[in-house]
């Protein structure tokens, strides 16, 4: 039995390190820090990372587009011409691939409406028509005598359909149309029509000759429009000295007296150009308030954005002052704040918003004072339970203990001790409160419980309100506000919820 024991030879029992000094080896890697370790975490979540990008730009377009936009809320067209209009960027529409081109649907348009549309472009050179999608005969009744009339369905343009309107205009202002035009090289004041010259018809957009008061043109031998347009010297109200149409033989007038101003034809889409200076373009269109949406979108957007952030930041610092001090003293302090705080979310928060509207809005708070009012009555009440819970967690460690034998205050270890390792898990639930402070205020003002628009200028809530009304006539007014609307509280939970899962302790150094 012992024979087969093996037997180490003693030569091979020597040191290793007999003569060497044997001290701890410096790392290879750097040390990493908290938010290095979370950033890390929160790249690995590509949901999360993708919406933080759509959210940038989201919070990029509300801020830009105001100050970039030649719109404001208060720059609505005066005449009310372009009303629901759809998204219209003429250089694109005129390159006729399909969108932004300002296109609507007609439908039942008879042969006279169909010449008039045409009529429209041959005088301002701007195109109504963009394509017939079909054309249907029917067969009527006319003077006794059956006949067949064509009707036609088409896309077109809305803008350029406006063509021709009437206005009156003092004598400053058509001689400033004048030097405008000249300057400009864009025809804005058109040959006047005598209603005489077309059957009395009171329609601004015919300038051709009619063979009945249906405004059915009266074509030459080559099958063209015949001009109607005036050149009776007696009528004409002011002397014209700028552009002239290319067919004026040039003793067309341009204008008639009326009551010490003048009356005219104006192409109302190059009319609009004069009046502010931009093209009437519309990316997202317009609305029934005839608002361009796209910065009725922005400000609406800002606002939403600015009074969450708001709210957020009062009711955290609200809740985390009174979080800590239910957390830290515990006992009776506890159960008396815990009461207090269970009280007020008894409170129905819709009825606090409206008692505060209806009682506040007409004093020194405003309407938004009184609405930030009543999200701050109860929305800390959260953001105190996640601290109050976090200073329990915490206010138990060893390392506290050590302070407060070293003789720490109460104030040094609630701040300095235990808020800082509490603070990455309230700062994140922020993340998350933001998203529900913005459908809170966007369902309160799209209900009309509360109404911003007048202080601010615009709200989502108010413009998909209004979108709603109009939705069959201009989905577009609805459609683009609801999108915003929606991406900004899906990218803000997502956001929300990395941000969550990055700022966790437990997942510190966790690699997948």
């Amino acid at each position: 039995m012992a024979d087969s024991i093996q037997r180490i030879p003693a030569e091979k029992f020597t040191f290793v390190q007999k003569d060497a000094v044997i001290t701890d080896k410096k790392l290879d890697t750097k040390a990493r820090s908290y938010m290095a370790d979370a950033l890390i975490r929160f790249r690995k979540n590509k949901s999360s990372v993708a919406a933080a990008f759509i959210l940038l730009l989201l919070v990029l377009y509300a801020i830009i587009v105001p100050i970039v936009s030649p719109y404001s809320m208060d720059d609505k067209d005066p005449d009310k011409r372009y009303v629901s209009f759809p998204p219209f960027i003429k250089s694109i529409a005129d390159e006729n691939i399909g969108i932004f081109d300002g296109s609507t649907k007609i439908t039942s348009i008879n042969e006279q409406g169909y010449q008039r549309l045409i009529a429209i472009g041959k005088e301002t050179g701007m195109e109504p028509i963009i394509k017939i999608t079909e054309i249907s005969t029917q067969e009527e009744i006319y003077r006794g005598k059956p006949r067949e009339v064509q009707y036609y369905t088409m896309e077109a343009n809305q803008y350029y359909m406006t063509g021709v309107v009437l206005r009156v205009l003092s004598f400053e202002e058509f001689e400033d149309i004048q030097k405008w035009q000249t300057e400009n090289n864009i025809q804005v004041i058109y040959p006047w029509v005598e209603p005489s010259a077309i059957k009395n018809i009171e329609d601004p957009a015919i300038w051709y000759k009619v063979s009945d008061n249906k405004g059915t043109p009266d074509f030459d031998a080559d099958g063209n429009f015949v001009p109607a347009y005036s050149t009776k010297k007696s009528l004409e109200g002011a002397p014209y000295d700028s552009l002239r149409i290319e067919s004026d033989p040039g003793n067309y007038i341009y204008s008639i007296k009326k009551s010490g101003s003048v009356q005219v034809r104006l192409c109302y889409f190059n009319y609009t150009i004069y009046r502010t200076g931009h093209l009437p373009e519309h990316v997202f269109g317009v609305n029934s308030r005839c608002e361009d949406l796209a910065t009725a979108i922005a400000i609406g957007a800002r606002f939403s954005l600015l009074f969450a952030v708001a709210v957020s930041a009062i009711n955290l610092t609200i809740g985390a002052i009174y979080g800590s001090i239910q957390g830290y003293y515990g006992g009776y302090i506890d159960l008396t704040m815990d009461r207090i705080s269970d009280i007020l979310s008894g409170l129905p928060f819709t009825v606090c918003v409206v008692l505060f509207q209806y009682h506040m809005a007409g004093t020194s708070f405003g309407v938004i004072g009184a609405f930030l009012l009543a999200f701050i009555v109860t929305g800390w009440i959260g953001m105190a339970a996640l601290t109050r819970k976090q200073f329990y967690r915490f206010k138990s460690q060893e390392y506290i203990l050590a302070a407060r034998t070293l003789g720490a205050s109460d104030r040094r270890l609630i701040f300095k001790h235990i808020f800082p390792n509490a603070i990455g898990t309230i700062i994140t639930s922020v993340a998350l409160v933001i998203p529900s402070v913005i459908s809170s205020e966007t369902s309160l003002t799209y209900l009309g419980i509360v109404n911003v628009s007048g202080v601010f200028g615009a709200s989502l809530g108010d413009l998909m309100s209004n979108g709603q009304t109009y939705a069959q006539k201009s989905p577009w007014a609805l459609f683009f506000p609801a999108l915003y609307f929606s991406l900004l509280l899906i990218c803000f939970n997502l956001f929300g919820n990395g941000l969550r899962d990055a700022f966790n302790p437990s997942t510190r150094g966790v690699e997948d």
